[in-house]
C-alpha cells in the first residue's frame, strides 16, 4: 500500500487506478473507465531516421509471459514508460490509443499489461480482451 500511496496520478486513468487498487471503485466501474482511456502503447523505432516514419505498419511492444502468452506492453502515460522502456531502447516512440482501437486493428488472442514495472498497474488476460471484443462486436450488430 506504501508504494501506491507514493504513487501520484497525472491523469483520469491513474486516479481510476488507484482508487480500484484500493478499493474505492469497483472492478466494473474501473474496467469502463479503462475502454474509454488513452493508453500510450510502445512501438518499434530501428530506423531513427529524422522523425520520418520507415514503416506503414507500427510494431507494438508485447512481451510472453510465463504461459507463453503475448502481452502487450501499454503505459497509463508517455511519461510512466521512461524506465521500463530503457531495456527496449528501438521502442521510445509510441501511439497514443484507446482498447477499443486496439482490438479493431490487432484482434484479439493477447492480453494488455498496463504499467508493468510500476506500483499501479492492471494485466488484462487475453480473455477478458476477447469478452470486450464480443461486446464491442454485439453492440455494432
Amino acid at each position: 500500500m506504501s508504494d501506491i500511496a507514493n504513487f501520484t496520478p497525472t491523469n483520469e486513468i491513474e486516479k481510476a487506478l488507484v482508487a480500484a487498487q484500493t478499493g474505492e471503485i469497483d472492478v466494473d466501474d474501473f474496467m469502463q473507465q479503462l475502454l474509454g482511456a488513452q493508453l500510450f502503447v510502445p512501438v518499434e523505432d530501428k530506423q531513427k531516421v529524422a522523425g520520418l516514419q520507415t514503416t506503414t505498419k507500427a510494431k507494438f511492444l508485447s512481451l510472453e509471459d510465463e504461459d507463453g502468452q503475448s502481452v502487450l506492453i501499454a503505459f497509463s502515460a508517455p511519461e510512466r514508460g521512461q524506465g521500463f522502456l530503457q531495456d527496449f531502447p528501438d521502442y521510445q516512440g509510441g501511439l497514443l490509443v484507446d482498447i477499443p482501437w486496439l482490438i479493431e486493428k490487432l484482434g484479439v488472442g493477447f492480453g494488455i499489461s498496463l504499467n508493468p514495472g510500476l506500483p499501479v498497474g492492471f494485466d488484462l488476460e487475453a480473455n477478458m480482451l476477447e469478452m470486450i471484443a464480443a461486446q464491442m462486436q454485439a453492440a455494432d450488430e
